[in-house]
């Protein structure tokens, strides 16, 4: 008897305890990933269309500054910037000089963008935090490592600008170049009188007539700067380099293929250099390439134009309006230019000193 009500009891335990077991949670779906849209399933870019309705693009350059953006004795728009303008006219419609060039100041640059007033902006601008996730805009790659420096007079006799104690500086209004200053000599403890111009050119003008005893803007805008002051040989550039500016192509936040039309032809022309197309040898590689990633970069194999709305030869006709990117660099910043530029940060990765500038591959 003593038994049977153990037994008992230790039944009627274990039907409580199964009772009061929560339900076994339902098995867990398998994670669904949408599938990957083709080429054709991408939304077309507005701003493609727009500019083959009207044949020709709207690119925003700097107002006047020699060797990025600049008109010659003829009118002609020259310069670094220009070039990458008329290389993207190329590879949309296949003719580089489809281009309306849109000159703008510091100030106005971002508005005329977003207003739709150019379809790209080419003006030396810095990849900042802000401009990208504060302002929403869309960088599409880098086209020149820059960095701020301080144009003096020679007769000052100044190894740093950290001697320029109670100097004044003159900075352009509306961009990065004032907070990279005061920046600069605030960590350093130095005091300083900033003088705002409202452009980079009035900034200039101002050093140039002695309203300051300092210049400072990007190092690749003061060596333009002093290729057009009375004695250029009377200024130097000193070492300090106080800030990182990446500089590059900016489009409207919205249009993904834009952008992406955008970063593959500065791409391009990066990769053209690293693999030895020219704009002098581009039409005969576009018949007889061999090097897989020379066909694909002219259009022989595949259709990778069509990935952005282009034709296959969409990188070549590129090229062969302006060459690849040392060639624009030479002609317009480096030994063929008046700035005598060092290529520096912006060598191939692979050059001897190395550089920064990688062309991501076709395939």
């Amino acid at each position: 008897m003593r038994v049977l009500t153990i037994g008992a009891m230790t039944a009627a335990f274990l039907v409580a305890a199964c009772g009061d077991r929560p339900a076994a949670p339902p098995p867990e779906k398998a994670e669904t990933h949408p599938t990957p849209l083709t080429t054709t399933d991408r939304p077309d870019s507005p701003t493609l269309a727009a500019v083959k309705r009207r044949g020709r693009l709207n690119c925003g350059v700097h107002q006047g500054l020699v060797g990025f953006a600049y008109t010659d004795n003829r009118g002609q728009w020259r310069g670094f910037d220009a070039d990458f303008c008329r290389a993207m006219a190329a590879a949309i419609l296949g003719d580089g000089d489809a281009v309306r060039f849109v000159p703008l100041s510091a100030a106005d640059r971002f508005t005329a963008l977003n207003d739709g007033r150019i379809d790209v902006l080419w003006r030396n601008s810095s990849w900042t935090m802000t401009r990208d996730a504060g302002e929403g805009l869309i960088f599409a790659g880098i086209n020149y490592y820059d960095g701020q420096g301080f144009l003096v007079r020679r007769s000052l006799n100044l190894s740093s600008a950290a001697e320029l104690n109670g100097a004044r500086v003159c900075v352009q209004a509306g961009s990065t170049a004032q907070v990279n200053a005061d920046d600069f000599f605030r960590s350093r403890g130095v005091a300083y009188r900033p003088v705002v111009l409202p452009t980079e050119e009035a900034a200039r003008d101002a050093y140039g007539r002695e309203d300051c005893d300092a210049f400072s803007a990007d190092i690749s805008a003061l060596a333009a700067a002093r290729t057009v002051l009375a004695d250029p040989n009377a200024h130097t550039i000193l070492s300090d380099v106080v800030s990182k500016e990446p500089l590059g192509p900016i489009v409207r936040s919205g249009d993904d293929r834009w952008a992406d039309l955008t970063r593959w032809t500065l791409n391009a022309l990066v990769l053209a250099e690293e693999l030895g197309v020219t704009k002098e040898n581009v039409g005969d590689l576009t018949k007889k390439a061999t090097d897989p990633r020379i066909r694909r970069l002219v259009g022989l194999e595949g259709d990778y134009g069509a990935m952005l709305g282009l034709s296959k030869t969409w990188a070549a006709d590129a090229i062969g309006a302006v060459g690849n990117y040392g060639q624009i660099f030479d002609r317009n910043l480096g030994g063929q230019s008046a700035l005598n530029l060092e290529r520096g940060l912006n060598a191939q990765w692979n050059a001897r000193p190395a550089g920064l500038m990688y062309g991501l591959p076709i395939r």
